[in-house]
């Protein structure tokens, strides 16, 4: 997929991220397109999953993290002092690798999150159970069930409540990390034409280790390395089919293709 050169949502400049004293993240400078989807690639423990953490400030439960430059959601720096973090991951949802069904109904994992910003109302959150397992690509299966466990459904199934979780606040932008890993090639492709789909209306940044899988769904990828200094660079931030087809940086190719990573 082509990128379509929209509008920017999320601006990275200069973004510098450090655990204690390491040096994690360096210099990140990268523009993420609205109602779009951006692959982030790249080699075991090069920092993708800490940059895509940069979004809803995941990063900030972890003891010790500093984070230099800016994050700009929206054009305004999530990371300033006056910036509300609970509102922040109401706009940017996130769906992990493994399924987190929560141990009770598929409707009340659905509606915790409305309910925690205000919504009381059954009737309103019915109305969001609907729209939000519709939007999953779920309903069909599980509307005549919605009382019983999240945690008997399907891995793929469980995977694809999360992301009707994550719909449910009506976020902005959302989260993959790596969030097709645990599953079988099925279900793998149901969540890429989710992500497709999803697009349309939202932003979408995935972490991935599938070359194919990036190369499918994404129109932008952003390629991160390790530097000699172990510090997380992003080596190479193009649109997908050019990536692809002819990589700038020698990295990018052997990576691309296999030869390391």
């Amino acid at each position: 997929m082509e990128n379509t050169q929209k509008k920017v949502k999320i601006k990275t400049k200069s973004v510098n991220l450090f655990y204690g004293t390491s040096h994690a993240l360096g210099d990140i400078n990268a523009d993420i397109y609205e109602n779009s989807i951006t692959a982030v690639i790249g080699p075991s423990g090069c920092g993708k999953s800490t940059f895509l953490r940069l979004f809803n400030r995941m990063n900030d439960l972890i003891p010790g993290v500093t984070i230099n430059g800016q994050v700009l959601l929206n054009y305004e720096n999530v990371y300033a002092k006056d910036a509300y973090v609970v509102e922040l991951r109401k706009k940017v949802g996130m769906v992990f690798q493994k399924p987190n069904i929560f141990p009770m109904s598929i409707r009340e994992n659905i509606i915790i999150g409305p309910r925690h910003h205000g919504i009381k109302k059954k009737a309103d959150l019915d109305i969001i159970v609907e729209r939000s397992l519709k939007q999953a690509a779920l309903w069909d299966e599980v509307k005549d069930n919605l009382n019983k466990p999240g945690l008997g459904l399907s891995a793929g199934e469980q995977q694809r409540l999360c992301i009707a979780r994550a719909l449910a606040i009506e976020p902005e932008v959302i989260l993959f990390d790596e969030s097709c890993s645990a599953l079988d090639p099925e279900s793998t492709m149901r969540i890429e034409d989710l992500m497709t789909e999803l697009a349309k209306k939202y932003t979408i940044i995935i972490v991935t280790h599938n070359m194919e899988q990036a190369a499918r769904v994404s129109h932008m990828s952003a390629f991160f390395m390790i530097d000699d200094e172990k510090i997380g660079r992003l080596v190479e931030y193009r649109p997908t089919g050019d990536m692809f087809s002819s990589p700038k940086d020698k990295r990018t190719e052997d990576y691309i293709t296999g030869r390391y990573g």
